[in-house]
């Protein structure tokens, strides 16, 4: 039933958008997972630990180490998981006129960059990106320092 919906989904995608966007490379999604899984040693585990520790003095050690190693395995799941998923909702499509990239898993999101409003391009590379030969391009409008569009998970030869 889920993959049925995600196909739907998916379709009602395209006809909106009269296109077939075009991918990341698929090796993202191991940098995400990677990067995920930094995120939940380096944050998660001393959070969840905290949790487990606050919780057993209002309630028996047992019973909150039980919730607190469910908090934790819960953050570790999403960051096996969510990142297969971010990667099937992310698509881009440099057209005539603009670049649309389309993102999100629970709730999508749409962005159009004119490309006369455009004012720079950057490429970056993280250590792992690096390791992975991939780049990050960030797009910057006049309308401010950040980046307006990025693109994470593109091929190091295709970003340059």
């Amino acid at each position: 039933m889920v993959l049925r919906l995600g196909v739907w989904f998916d379709a009602l995608a395209r006809i909106a958008l009269h296109v077939d966007l075009q991918k990341l490379n698929p090796r993202v999604v191991w940098l995400w997972r990677f990067q995920g899984l930094l995120r939940v040693l380096m944050f998660w585990a001393p959070v969840s630990i905290g949790i487990g520790v606050g919780l057993s003095q209002v309630m028996p050690a047992i019973l909150a180490g039980l919730l607190a190693s469910g908090w934790f395995f819960l953050q570790l799941l999403l960051a096996l998981l969510w990142p297969g998923l971010a990667y099937r909702y992310f698509g881009y499509l440099i057209r005539d006129q603009d670049l649309l990239v389309q993102r999100g898993v629970l709730f999508r999101r749409r962005t159009s960059i004119p490309h006369n409003r455009i004012q720079h391009v950057d490429t970056r590379q993280g250590p792992l990106e690096q390791l992975l030969g991939l780049s990050r391009v960030l797009v910057f409008t006049a309308s401010g320092m950040a980046a307006d569009g990025s693109l994470p998970g593109v091929d190091h030869g295709l970003a340059e």
